[in-house]
């Protein structure tokens, strides 16, 4: 049913559900694939590479973040692939969704930004309003 799959991933505890919901799916629907995306907001990179000069670190960071999300898939069994977008998270996601066939998009409910706990995530709510494709918002 769902051959593409799009996993929104920040490291995050919510997002790490969202890959448990997303190998799931994958596993219930046989050929599906997983695009696990990852976004760096150039806000957010500013200030890592002022916190963190080497760049090599960052980048180690950001995939330290994935870690986990690998091993679950390749645990399962699943195919997935990983990809780093740049620019503000829920419009590049939106970007993705479009450009590449998404058939569903799997996102955490909140993300590693605390100032945003108040509400629905601000990028899971305009990945909902904005994908042409059905979104699963994990708690």
């Amino acid at each position: 049913m769902y051959k593409r799959i799009l996993l929104a991933t920040d490291g995050s505890e919510h997002s790490k559900r969202a890959a448990e919901n997303a190998i799931h799916i994958a596993k219930c629907s046989k050929g599906s694939t997983i695009d696990v995306v990852y976004v760096v907001d150039a806000e957010k990179a500013k200030s890592d590479v002022l916190s963190n000069w080497n760049s090599v670190d960052i980048n180690d960071k950001r995939k330290e973040r994935m870690k986990d999300v690998e091993k679950q898939a390749i645990e399962a069994g699943v195919s997935f692939e990983i990809k780093i977008l740049h620019g503000e998270p829920g419009p590049s996601i939106v970007k993705y969704v479009s450009d590449n066939n998404i058939d569903i998009v799997v996102i955490g409910s909140r993300g590693l930004n605390g100032l945003q706990e108040f509400v629905l995530g601000s990028v899971s709510h305009k990945v909902a309003k904005r994908a042409n494709c059905p979104v699963l918002i994990v708690k």
